[in-house]
């Protein structure tokens, strides 16, 4: 049972607090529709702009906008004054995050899994690997967040910040790992992807807070969130039935390469978050940003990453195959994640501000 911790809403409160068998069944129900009715899918699927798909790209606004309500601007003004989360969020998913994933990759698919998968194969696969090693999370970070009662708007800080060294670095670094030199960033599925899931939802909620705040204070904004709360939850649900009946064909008729390319993904996130809470609880940062800063790094930017592989490799090759797998094992990890996160916040400390 997943114990996220999230604030009792009327009438969802048992609902929340058995998150993982909900997230279960609508895996379930992902797969059994995505096979039942692959028209109908295939049809959301092709809803979409520069590579972002519309339908989740609303599901995933449902999810964002309640902890963007809680985003103090006049706070962010002053996140710098206590750096420590971003070192350690920008030291993970820059420094460490791309080559450790790198490394596994070549060392499962090259070496581990090499009487199971051809050769041709196992490049295309730690191709997909490497694109989503490089690509820290955007937008599903927020959520984790959210479920950990994270700081809101030390979260939008470090998303911030990795957003504007994504532009500059993702290309190189996987230039770099992918030993060529012809990677071509699709910029519109960037840009369009960072002002969907972030700025649009950060204005929304200026505006919801600035108004809530007018008429009745820091408490008429909690009420708000807390009224809110269970439509973040919905989109999860249904996030994670869209996602799992666009794949549902292929997860049923490749089990085995689905399992094969999940192996390194799964040992690179809890890696990496285990590297980051570590680091995070070593120096001191408290829960409430230390939580985030470890998400951060363990969740990827999968839009960018598959819309990557597609331009690069084709949309039927094994370097988009592996980046869908990535989307699958995301949702499950991350929950199992922040159920760990939730339950050993005494590690921490518990004041209120960032560090």
């Amino acid at each position: 049972m997943v114990d996220t911790s999230l604030p009792a809403a009327a009438g969802l409160g048992a609902f929340e607090r058995w998150l993982s068998i909900w997230v279960a069944l609508a895996i379930g129900a992902g797969l059994l529709l995505g096979n039942l009715f692959p028209g109908a899918f295939s049809a959301l699927a092709a809803l979409e702009i520069a590579s972002v798909n519309l339908p989740v790209a609303v599901l995933i606004w449902a999810m964002v906008f309640p902890m963007m309500v809680g985003v103090d601007f006049k706070s962010l003004a002053r996140v710098g004054d206590k750096p420590k989360g971003l070192v350690v969020t920008l030291a993970v998913n820059w420094l460490i995050k791309p080559f450790t994933m790198a490394a596994l990759g070549v060392l499962f698919f090259n070496y581990v899994f090499a009487g199971l998968i051809p050769p041709d194969d196992a490049q295309a696969y730690l191709a997909g690997v490497i694109l989503l090693g490089a690509a820290p999370c955007t937008a599903m970070v927020f959520v984790w967040s959210n479920l950990t009662r994270g700081d809101a708007t030390y979260t939008l800080a470090q998303v911030s910040v990795n957003d504007v060294i994504m532009v500059f670095a993702f290309a190189p670094i996987v230039a770099f790992l992918l030993g060529v030199t012809d990677i071509v960033v699709p910029w519109d599925t960037l840009l369009l992807s960072v002002g969907l899931y972030v700025m649009l939802p950060l204005l929304a909620g200026y505006l919801t807070r600035r108004s809530l705040v007018d008429r009745g204070g820091e408490a008429a904004v909690e009420t708000f969130k807390t009224r809110v709360q269970p439509f973040s939850i919905i989109g999860l649900l249904v996030t994670v039935v869209l996602l799992f009946g666009f794949q549902g064909t292929v997860i049923l008729d490749n089990p085995l390469v689905i399992a094969l390319i999940a192996v390194p993904l799964l040992i690179q996130s809890y890696g990496i978050f285990f590297v980051a809470y570590g680091a995070a609880r070593a120096w001191g940062i408290p829960f409430n940003v230390a939580a985030p800063c470890a998400l951060i790094g363990t969740s990827n930017f999968f839009e960018l990453a598959v819309a990557v592989a597609i331009s690069l490799f084709g949309l039927g090759s094994g370097a988009a195959l592996a980046t869908v797998v990535g989307v699958l094992v995301e949702v499950p990890v991350m929950l199992s994640l922040v159920t760990f996160a939730n339950r050993t916040k005494h590690w921490f400390p518990a004041e209120e501000g960032a560090s």
